[in-house]
Order: C-alpha cells, then structure tokens, then sequence
C-alpha cells in the first residue's frame, strides 16, 4: 500500500521556510508585497485570491487586492498591472484565471514585469526555464518538484511519464524533471496506447483534467505518483486525474485529492513572492 505524500504538512513546511526569509528580508528594511487582481465574481476565483491574501498576512507579508468588474476591458486591465509594475512596493503580481471572455488574458499576463512574474507565466518566465536560466517558476510545477524532493526518490536517470501538455503545468514540469537529469516523457489524453506509456514510469504526473483518466493498473509496482487533478463528479464527490484506490495498491508514494498538490500552490507563490523580493531577477 503507497505512502501518503502529505501535500498539506508539506506546504506547512514551505510556508515556515518563507516565514524565516520574510524576517530576513525585513531587517533589510524589505517587506514582500503581493498585488492580486480578481476580475468578476466567480465563487471559486474569489476563494483562491482569498487564501494568497491571508497567506502573505499570515506571513508578515503585505497583500494589495483588486477587485475589477467583469466588464473592465484588456486596456484597462493592461494599464492596472503597467502601474502595478512601477510600484516598488510591490513584488509580485498575480493576475487570477481564467479571465472573462472577451478580455485578452495573454496580452494581460504578458504586460506582467518578467522580475514579478510569480506565476512564472510570461514568455520571459517560460523562456529562462526553457534556457535552463534563473527565473521565477510557475508554482504549481514548483510545488510538485518540492513534494518529490520530500520523498527522497532519486530523479537521475529515473523514467518520468508526464500526463498533460499545459502552459501552467505539464510543460513546465516536464522542463523540471529534465533538469534533474529524468527521462521525461510528455504524452496526452490522445496519446496512442496511453496505459503503455504510464507502465513505463518510475515517476507520473497527471495533469490533464480528465477524472481518473490514469487508471490504477497501469501505474508501475513502486513508482511515485503525483496527481495534479482536481474534479468533481456526477455525484459530488473530487477526484484526481489518477485512479487513487487501485493506483495506491501498486505505488510507493501517492498523493491525494484533495490535500496533496493544491495547498503546494499557494506555498510556492509565497516563496517565489519572498524571492521576488529579495533576489532582485533581472527584467
């Protein structure tokens, strides 16, 4: 029966890590400031942008909120993180998605300053993890390399199926894995003879919204499992990308939906946050 992988204890950790460099910062007479902007009133959206404002204040950390009606246009939108740009007391900008149609969310997310992207979403951001470059990092990525880390499991040369092609997460952490030396296969939902390809994985991430599209059988005796996937069925019960009931049968290290990788997220932004402040990553 797999371990646990605790998502939760773990972001607890991180948040005690970013508590000491906050005090750091601040005998530098530095105070790391987050600048969030929510446009409309989606439920969920309001609660993510709630639980980033009161981690930074749990933090010592000072937070700026915006709340922008639906109907702001990308001009407008563009002009808000232009301005949030010039603020010296701000050091990370966070834009929450999705945005409402018909606003532009790239041309929004571009206009971000590459040295306060703490989503690491900019083509800037994307490109120094591309090039293997110091940069800010997209966080949920961040979060699932931490939780690996935690494991002890040894990355060099370990096989590394990736299930999702995303900007925000499959991508990125398939340039992750590769930097720690992984054989890094990227595949899909369209992925010929899917369950094959995870078979061959020492390491699966599933990240591609599908409900338990990674079924339990097809995870290798051993391997270490990292569900990205958060959905809620017919029924109302939230489930993963993967299987977990048969998947934990068959892995080492499992995590679990929820409490595995979601409350990573908000930790990781926290660090790349306090890193914003205090690294000084060139624009």
């Amino acid at each position: 029966m797999g371990e646990i992988l605790d998502g939760k204890a773990v972001a607890e950790r991180v948040r005690a890590e970013v508590g000491g460099r906050v005090a750091a910062l601040a005998e530098r007479g530095i105070v790391p400031g987050l600048a969030t902007v929510l446009v409309g009133d989606d439920p969920a959206s309001r609660v993510y942008v709630g639980s980033k404002e009161k981690g930074c204040a749990a933090l010592g950390m000072r937070s700026f909120g915006h709340r922008i009606a639906a109907d702001v246009t990308t001009a407008e939108l563009v002009a808000l993180v232009e301005e949030l740009n010039a603020r010296p007391e701000v050091h990370g900008i966070l834009v929450q998605l999705p945005l409402p149609a018909p606003i532009d969310a790239d041309a929004v997310i571009q206009a971000i300053a590459p040295a306060k992207d703490v989503d690491g979403l900019t083509v800037v951001s994307q490109g120094r993890l591309l090039a293997g470059r110091p940069g800010l990092r997209p966080c949920t990525p961040l979060g699932i390399m931490r939780l690996i880390t935690e494991t002890g499991v040894p990355l060099r040369g370990a096989g590394a199926v990736v299930v999702g092609r995303s900007l925000l997460v499959g991508k990125p952490i398939a340039l992750m894995l590769l930097e720690r030396h992984a054989t890094v296969t990227l595949c899909h939902s369209r992925t010929r003879d899917l369950g094959a390809v995870v078979r061959g994985g020492d390491v699966v991430v599933a990240a591609v919204g599908r409900p338990e599209l990674v079924r339990g059988e097809w995870i290798r005796e051993g391997a270490l499992v990292i569900d990205v996937g958060i959905n809620r069925t017919a029924d109302g019960r939230l489930v993963g990308d993967v299987e977990f009931a048969t998947a934990r049968t068959r892995a080492a290290w499992i995590t679990p939906v929820p409490g595995g990788v979601g409350p990573m997220t908000v930790a990781m932004l926290l660090a790349n946050t306090a890193a914003a402040a205090g690294a000084g990553i060139a624009a």
